[in-house]
């Protein structure tokens, strides 16, 4: 059993930051399509950023120039700093990815979710 279990959010005042942590567990031999999307009520889910095949990093409009996104291979970790965050970025924050543990791929796993409150 493979898993993505996030953690790093809370309350923040707006302009404030956080860094939100995507931790694979289990016995990992590749991640792909590693990514972030966030749920706010009454919304859409909503993709983040992510890792592309092509190189480039993709992220949502709403949120280029303020979030980063970076990972750590040797950890098996994926990385969301959000700077400057507004109140429009309170949301349930849900990392996605492909993994693979050697033997098998484990497509569309999803972490438990962390939550984002961003006050104003």
């Amino acid at each position: 059993q493979v898993n993505l279990v996030e953690s790093g959010g809370g309350l923040v005042q707006a302009g404030g930051s956080l860094r939100l942590s995507c931790a694979a567990s289990g016995r990992i031999f590749m991640l792909q399509d590693m990514g972030w999307y966030r749920l706010a009520p009454g919304k859409q889910r909503e993709l983040v950023a992510s890792f592309t095949s092509a190189g480039p990093i993709h992220y949502a409009d709403s949120v280029r120039g303020r979030f980063i996104l970076s990972r750590d291979n040797a950890k098996n970790t994926m990385y969301l700093q959000m700077n400057d965050l507004k109140p429009e970025d309170t949301a349930v924050y849900y990392c996605k990815a492909d993994i693979h543990d050697g033997q098998f791929w484990w497509r569309d796993r999803w972490g438990q979710g962390t939550q984002v409150t961003v006050s104003s």
